[in-house]
């Protein structure tokens, strides 16, 4: 049976760690196992989050094993090799499909029926190969996507226009990677279409100056990574606000990493997609419209990805 109240995260480096400590300030679940192929920093990560129960909500967090994950509702995969310096999120393919497939069946032989959502890159080939893997349904296996990708763009819209990031509405889709595309021509603030907006506010709205922004938002992990070797903070933040959605059954849209069926003309691969998000995982794809470059970029973002499965071995 499904303890709703019951989370885990597996993977206990800098993006795990952050996700767990991110998990815990929102006070989601009432208990959260850690997992790590090196026991000793599970139990160490366990042990400092726990020091800081007394000012947040009560909490069990321990680490545990994989036959703890049976009865829990969300299970958090990170687990993986870092992305390096001059290194792009597809040239983990290898390492990081290696190790999922070492970690799926340890997770599957127990029963686990609650919800994935993989962290993990590149994201999207790894979700789409957890789905294989697993045997679970379709709307229980998701990936973090461009959640964070969606939320850079924001923030630097947000900047560019003088207004809170918060009123901002746009979405980054595709691959959570080099290939994926901001969505411009549904982009708004508050409902207000964005050249017009940059109008009210005498702000340039020019495709020249929507590029610059757009490199920006696509190669931020690039620069954080060049700089302090490794982004963990954005995205445990963005995991939280999935998980959030899932817990509460918010019916929030997120652009998490789905496997596709049909959807946008495309099947058998998983991208980052507007998704509503609720208590069973994914509910429902939005097919938002796309201007005609804004299609042929998602094409050519699945395209590349497509090419990259048959090389995984998956069932």
């Amino acid at each position: 049976m499904i303890d709703t109240r019951k989370a885990a995260v597996i993977g206990c480096g800098f993006v795990g760690a952050s996700i767990a400590f991110s998990l815990m300030q929102r006070s989601l679940f009432s208990e959260l196992v850690l997992l790590d192929i090196n026991k000793e920093k599970a139990v160490g990560e366990a042990m400092d989050l726990s020091d800081g129960l007394p000012y947040t909500a009560s909490m069990d967090i321990h680490a545990g094993s994989y036959e703890e994950l049976a009865d829990c509702s969300l299970v958090i995969l990170t687990a993986g090799a870092n992305q390096r310096p001059g290194e792009s999120r597809l040239d983990l393919i290898g390492k990081n499909t290696a190790i999922l497939k070492s970690i799926i069946p340890n997770l599957t032989a127990h029963g686990f029926e609650g919800i994935l959502m993989v962290v993990s890159n590149p994201v999207d080939v790894l979700t789409y190969a957890a789905w294989r893997l697993s045997g679970l349904p379709a709307n229980r296996v998701i990936g973090s996507g461009t959640v964070l990708d969606t939320a850079r763009l924001k923030q630097l819209l947000g900047q560019r226009l003088g207004v809170d990031s918060r009123n901002v509405h746009a979405f980054i889709i595709g691959e959570h990677g080099d290939s994926e595309l901001a969505v411009w021509s549904g982009a708004n603030v508050s409902g207000i279409d964005l050249e017009h907006f940059c109008a009210l506010r005498g702000r340039r709205h020019d495709r020249a100056a929507l590029d610059q922004l757009y490199r920006s938002v696509r190669d931020s992990a690039y620069e954080i990574i060049a700089r302090k070797g490794a982004t963990y903070y954005g995205i445990a933040m963005a995991a939280a606000r999935i998980a959030e959605c899932i817990v509460k059954d918010e019916q929030s849209v997120l652009p998490v990493s789905v496997v596709l069926q049909g959807e946008y003309g495309l099947d058998g691969l998983s991208l980052s997609l507007p998704s509503l998000l609720g208590k069973n995982g994914l509910e429902t794809i939005l097919e938002i419209p796309l201007d005609p470059g804004e299609q042929q970029a998602l094409r050519a973002s699945a395209k590349q990805l497509h090419g990259i499965l048959p090389s995984l071995g998956l069932p």
